[in-house]
């Protein structure tokens, strides 16, 4: 027999399968290039496991934003190519969701054969608010298939067709990047192995507001960098110049300030800034204090002295969840704040996770071996309202039956 966990049997059966296929695409449209592939070699091993078992694999995902309606700029087929490659056999691609071409390509699968569906949000009925509307494109979807497995990390915070409403309508089960995914958050927020420290950086402090609350009750040390430390600078008394300031948040930054003094969580912010007079490639970089940010410059990245004590803040945790770059890393002269952090994840003895987004691009872009890092996560909307202590849409209708 040829099980899968949670289903049994698929031999023969057609099971859908939520990936997370939302990759970068850089170019023309009919000639986008992949510019990260991450997500793509993450769903790799769930669709293999269920190939092997004779399952007739059919991928359903996403790509961007588009309106509801087709989009060439957003069309799958570059990650049909090279999901193909990454198997090592062809996928076969659908040019529409639910239509005539769906229907075409899946009836013709063979066992272990896999074919992927064009750009799920392509159809208004994916994230329709209207609980009817979706779940009309949730029977075509179902209609497809005999069985679904979830394994689309990035989206399962998303009450949409293809992640809540396809559970209720046929077996399901989930993946094993979802499985793992949630295996390391509850190791995350269960119970951590201490010490504990939260890394967070980003543009914005509103980003993080649910986490930085919720992990305030949990981690032993917090350090802020990226944007967002320039609202808690402004907290603490600072002139940030130009740089990222979400006003409306000072006081909340304020307030958390002295909520971590009074519960003994040490937050940890930058010493030293690299400011730049404008940003781009041109810039002329320098480092400044943290507390004498020239009026007319902007900040793009924690300072060396910053980037050194972080590291030694990591050196003895056993317990390290990181989400945000420190700065601009797309840019070199804004990059090596990132490149500190990441480096020093490299070498935490316990559990270290990148939360998913612009922390796992980073770490991929600035060269780091992926296999060095304990978990990279492939959802950080996911991951942060799970750190949040937010329910899951996309998992609770797998767990309820």
């Amino acid at each position: 027999m040829a099980e899968y966990p949670g289903l049994g049997e698929v031999s023969g059966k057609r099971v859908l399968v939520r990936s997370d296929l939302n990759v970068p695409l850089d170019g023309e449209v009919g000639a986008k290039v992949i510019t990260d592939d991450g997500r793509i070699r993450a769903s790799v091993p769930t669709i293999s496991a269920l190939a092997a078992a004779g399952a007739r694999v059919v991928v359903t995902a996403h790509l961007g934003r588009p309106k509801g309606a087709p989009d060439p700029a957003y069309s799958l087929a570059p990650v049909a190519a090279r999901l193909g490659e990454l198997l090592g056999s062809p996928v076969a691609f659908a040019t529409d969701t639910v239509g005539a071409s769906a229907q075409q390509v899946v009836s013709a699968l063979a066992d272990g054969e896999v074919a992927l569906l064009e750009n799920v949000r392509f159809n208004a009925g994916e994230t329709s608010k209207d609980e009817a509307e979706r779940g009309a494109f949730a029977d075509e979807l179902a209609a497809l298939a005999d069985a679904f497995v979830s394994d689309g990390f990035g989206v399962v915070h998303r009450k949409q067709a293809s992640v809540y409403d396809v559970a209720q309508r046929l077996p399901h089960a989930m993946g094993g990047l979802v499985a793992a995914e949630i295996d390391v958050l509850r190791r995350l927020t269960v119970t951590p192995e201490r010490p504990y420290v939260v890394v967070l950086g980003g543009s914005k402090v509103s980003d993080k507001l649910g986490v930085i609350d919720n992990l305030l009750e949990k981690a032993d040390k917090l350090l802020i960098g990226g944007g967002m430390v320039f609202t808690f600078l402004a907290a603490q008394g600072h002139g940030v110049g130009q740089s990222l300031l979400e006003e409306d948040q000072i006081g909340t930054c304020r307030d958390y300030l002295e909520r971590a003094a009074a519960s003994g969580v040490q937050i940890l912010l930058p010493t030293d800034i690299v400011v730049a007079d404008s940003f781009g490639d041109e810039a002329s970089a320098r480092v400044v204090p943290a507390d004498a940010i020239p009026e007319t410059t902007l900040g793009l990245d924690i300072g060396p002295e910053s980037g050194a004590a972080f590291a030694a803040a990591l050196g003895d945790a056993a317990t390290v969840f990181w989400n945000g770059p420190m700065g601009v890393f797309e840019v070199a002269a804004f990059a090596e704040g990132t490149r500190a952090v990441a480096d020093a994840l490299t070498r935490v003895r316990g559990l270290s996770v990148v939360g998913g987004g612009d922390s796992a691009a980073a770490v991929r872009s600035l060269g780091f071996d992926e296999a060095a890092f304990g978990h990279i996560s492939t959802g950080g909307g996911a991951s942060l309202e799970y750190l949040e202590g937010k329910e899951l849409p996309g998992i609770t209708v797998l767990e309820g039956n």
